[in-house]
């Protein structure tokens, strides 16, 4: 018995869930296609919108597009749907990431339903979080959702902690020393009032947040030295909260099961209340990268460090038209 297609509408809708997620510098860097004869979507790599000087083995791209396909995942539960992933279908075209066949199914994952409306809560912020103990109970549940993916997540202790701060000045202090190791945030960098209020990617620049007077939270400064109208100066905490999220591999589907990884723990986190912002600026230099994971532990490769805390939301940045990054076969 033929089954039937899927309607534009929810498949439009499935597409703007999954946009929703983080990715390097909100560069975006996906599309998707639907094959509407074969209930499939399709998430393919968009290269045009990687980032040489920071990200030239693309790791940070499939992160991104990870992030995404685990908003589609919890979409389709909310909708109904089972999603059956298939990643990296076609050695011949490498920058098809994923197959996404869609079936109806009942009952639905709960645990992904709950996070739906996290999907559109969720927002990177970068501004100070409160002097907050996270409880213990919602670390294990951030650390199981990782789990639940095929990654780990693990709080570092003081003095790792501490050195994970010094790796992000080490290359905060190399971009400053090259200029070249800016252009890419400068690329994606919205700053004056009539480009950050049309923008539908990049980071504008009222999402940069305060300019940091002091304080130890890792926060990049999309800014750099460049004025920014109107903004504010305010103290960090000093003592953040971090995580490392690792993978045992360091290969494309690693990344891309990393990037599911962290979407399930981001989103959690905003269940419960949590902000989040992303550390990747270490971890952009091989050598620093190496640095960051514990040596008295397991933690494999290092794919993100994340700050999570008490503190606001952040504002939404700009997400692309869904006529811009979907295709209909």
């Amino acid at each position: 018995m033929p089954v039937s297609p899927l309607d534009a509408t929810t498949v439009t809708a499935l597409v703007r869930d999954a946009t929703a997620a983080p990715s390097m510098h909100n560069a975006q860097p996906w599309r998707f296609r639907h094959r509407a004869d074969h209930r499939t979507l399709q998430l393919f790599a968009d290269l045009e919108r990687a980032m040489p000087r920071s990200d030239s083995t693309h790791r940070g791209l499939h992160l991104g597009c990870g992030a995404a396909l685990f908003n589609l995942r919890v979409a389709a539960e909310h909708a109904g749907l089972e999603a059956r992933v298939h990643l990296l279908p076609d050695a011949a075209q490498p920058q098809l990431l994923a197959e996404v066949l869609l079936r109806e199914r009942e009952p639905a994952d709960a645990a992904l339903v709950a996070l739906y409306p996290a999907i559109r809560r969720r927002h990177t912020s970068r501004y100070p979080f409160a002097d907050k103990e996270i409880p213990e109970a919602v670390r294990a549940a951030l650390s199981e959702a990782a789990r639940l993916e095929g990654a780990r997540l693990d709080f570092p202790g003081a003095w790792h902690a501490q050195s994970l701060l010094e790796l992000v000045g080490d290359a905060e202090g190399r971009d400053t020393l090259d200029p070249r190791n800016a252009e890419d945030l400068n690329r994606w960098s919205r700053i004056g009032t009539a480009e950050a209020d049309t923008a539908t990617d990049g980071v504008p620049d009222y999402a940069f947040g305060p300019r940091k007077w002091y304080g130890g939270a890792p926060v990049r400064d999309f800014a750099g030295r460049r004025p920014v109208a109107d903004r504010a100066t305010m103290t960090f905490e000093n003592t953040p909260h971090l995580a490392l999220l690792s993978t045992a591999g360091d290969g494309t589907e690693d990344w891309l099961r990393a990037g599911q990884a962290l979407e399930r723990v981001l989103l959690l986190a905003t269940a419960h209340d949590l902000a989040t912002s992303l550390t990747s600026h270490a971890l952009e230099w091989p050598d620093l990268r190496w640095l960051a994971r514990d040596p008295r532990s397991a933690t494999g490769c290092v794919q993100m460090v994340l700050r999570l805390g008490y503190g606001p939301q952040g504002p939404a940045t700009p997400r692309r038209p869904v006529r811009e990054v979907l295709d209909v076969e």
